[in-house]
């Protein structure tokens, strides 16, 4: 940059990108000093090396600033641990494959082991089916980076967010003034079935009357 320009000629650029021309490294220094400017060698390698006019100090700031915005874009993926036992039962497979896909939907990988003490250590293969079973069930929503491989007491894979799965999209609950709407109905249904309408009078029938005073 500037004189630790060593090259013989330099092919000059603008601070627009435009091309200026081939010249002296010291002659495109002057220009860039007239603008205020840095030279900068951008293509050390090119035949003549090309340098560029610019604001250095500016590219710099400017380039750790976007640095520094892909970097909180960023997700850190991190390594999640599911552990079993040869003795899990079903039920509790279950549980532990949602929890599997509820770490893959936030982008994160997970290591599933089947933990063995005692005799276990002499039936693996019980290990084995339970990692195959639960990669049958997440097959679709990952993929197996590992395939399983005992590690001491343990045997464990390791799995990753399948490309282009989508969690399943979680169902909001009823509104309360949904609900209250719904019983508000279902009371006025209840209570109009329930009113009683009087029977009509048979026929034939008629009101006594009040006796007429008799005169004195």
């Amino acid at each position: 940059m500037n004189e630790r320009i060593r090259a013989r000629e330099v092919r000059l650029i603008d601070e627009n990108g435009e091309m200026i021309g081939v010249m002296p490294p010291m002659r495109a220094l002057d220009i860039a000093r007239e603008r205020n400017l840095d030279l900068v060698e951008i293509s050390p390698n090119a035949l003549p090396p090309v340098c560029k006019l610019m604001d250095y100090g500016r590219y710099k700031y400017e380039q750790a600033k976007k640095e520094n915005e892909a970097r909180k874009h960023q997700k850190t993926i991190t390594l999640k641990d599911i552990r079993i036992r040869p003795r899990t039962d079903e039920h509790d497979i279950d549980v532990k494959t949602r929890k599997i896909q509820e770490f893959l939907a936030e982008g994160d990988k997970v290591r599933v082991s089947v933990q063995f003490r005692g005799a276990e250590l002499r039936h693996p293969e019980i290990g084995r089916r339970l990692l195959d079973e639960i990669a049958e069930v997440l097959k679709g929503s990952a993929i197996i980076e590992r395939p399983p491989i005992m590690e001491g007491k343990m045997m464990s894979m390791i799995v990753s967010r399948a490309p282009g799965w989508e969690p399943p999209k979680k169902q909001a609950a009823p509104s309360a003034s949904s609900n209250d709407k719904r019983q508000a109905v279902s009371a006025t249904t209840n209570s109009t079935a329930t009113t009683s309408t009087p029977a009509p009078a048979p026929k034939g029938s008629e009101t006594p009357s009040s006796p007429k005073p008799q005169g004195s």
